[in-house]
């Protein structure tokens, strides 16, 4: 239940700054209780305005009760009291608000209110009681988000595979010919493959699951979409192989039937940003490795997702690489289907993440990172400009 009074003054408070032009932004409990995070109740606001505006600010609220300013070499604060609540203002010393880079705009009951996004606060500046209530919070996004990505692509996904690949009979061949090229450029951190126990979450069509068990290991796939499955089996039959095929969300995947059970886990290429806490996933991943197994990301690097927009020869920066807001797009089959049907299809949801997240995140489960090799595309007119990576990581 929303808190009238505390929401009111937030409001009130966000206005004055905004007609003051003072540029500002919610921080701790304050900003997680705008995005929704379920804490104790709150009575104080607290908010960070840009450093220059502090004594404007200060002289502006003298009809409320204050506290003396308080200031030291890095920062300066002071306290202003209305009714049962008050407000904490904060300043850094020669820091611009703007260049936060997780600074959030959210919309609340029609209003726009400049936040710290949550993610800073689970991440980095995180307390215990914080990170459960993030992390609870998001595992309740993370199921809405997922019944909207398993729906999207549960449809008309197949036909978008037959335009993509040809025929089941055709992919089935062409990976007979060459198992290994399949898991370029990844594959030697999965060797040896032969008796391996190798579980491909979000695994989509089985090619990769197929090649690798054309070299001898004993796979199993889980993924969300129906049709990927069909086709899955279909290119499986034909190539003299089988593999499991689990249809289902990876989070809800047993962790007690397979606890400890998989030599390797692997995932690749655009998939992470199904996931808006990787923490979660992490933890996931940790828990179905056996001892010594392996963690194998291979994902296409946020240079080229979050950052730059290539045309040709020509490159621009046109995105936010911090950016943390969750995007809606196009499923991505959508450009193999015909024009007409694509109207039709249902969107996505995507948080994209940055480098420094996804390490962290691995890290923080508990998984010892070995390798992190970024990879460059292989364009001409690309060279220089990083296009996947690869980051490998062992269970202790």
């Amino acid at each position: 239940m929303v808190d009238r009074n505390y929401f009111q003054l937030i409001k009130e408070f966000s206005l004055l700054l905004e007609n003051e032009n003072i540029p500002y932004h919610f921080i701790d409990s304050t900003s997680l209780w705008l995005q929704g995070v379920e804490l104790a109740h709150e009575n104080t606001v607290f908010v960070e305005i840009q450093w220059d505006a502090l004594d404007n600010l200060y002289e502006l609220l003298e009809p409320l009760e204050r506290t003396e300013l308080e200031k030291n070499e890095t920062q300066a604060s002071f306290q202003a009291q209305k009714d049962n609540y008050s407000v904490y203002v904060k300043c850094h010393f020669n820091t611009t608000i703007k260049t936060e880079p997780y600074r959030i705009e959210i919309i609340m009951e029609n209003h726009p209110f400049w936040c710290v996004s949550l993610y800073k606060y689970l991440y980095y500046n995180h307390t215990f009681h914080e990170t459960m209530s993030i992390q609870a919070h998001l595992e309740k996004e993370q199921r809405m988000v997922a019944m909207q990505n398993e729906g999207a692509w549960n449809q008309n996904n197949y036909a978008a595979l037959l335009n993509r690949y040809g025929s089941p009979q055709e992919i089935a061949e062409k990976i007979k010919q060459n198992p290994k090229w399949r898991l370029h450029p990844f594959y030697k951190y999965l060797t040896p493959l032969k008796d391996k126990k190798v579980l491909h979450l979000m695994g989509s069509n089985g090619i990769k699951a197929v090649a690798m068990s054309l070299l001898g290991a004993n796979v199993t796939v889980v993924d969300f979409s129906k049709e990927n499955e069909m086709f899955a089996k279909e290119i499986a039959s034909l190539s003299d192989i089988d593999f499991t095929y689990i249809v289902s969300d990876v989070l809800s995947l047993s962790t007690e039937k397979y606890r400890g059970h998989f030599d390797i886990v692997l995932m690749e290429l655009g998939v992470l940003h199904y996931f808006i806490d990787l923490h979660t996933l992490m933890e996931k991943i940790h828990q179905l490795l056996c001892p010594n197994g392996r963690f194998v990301l291979h994902e296409f690097h946020p240079i080229s997702t979050k950052l730059i927009t290539s045309t040709g020869k020509k490159h621009k920066v046109t995105g936010n690489y911090f950016d943390s807001s969750i995007e809606k797009n196009h499923v991505a089959f959508t450009k193999h289907m015909p024009e007409e049907e694509k109207k039709e299809l249902q969107h996505v949801l995507q948080r994209k993440w940055t480098l420094g997240e996804v390490i962290t995140s691995v890290g923080q489960s508990e998984l010892l990172i070995e390798v992190l090799e970024e990879e460059p595309n292989h364009k001409i007119s690309d060279i220089g400009l990083p296009k996947t990576f690869t980051l490998v990581a062992k269970k202790l």
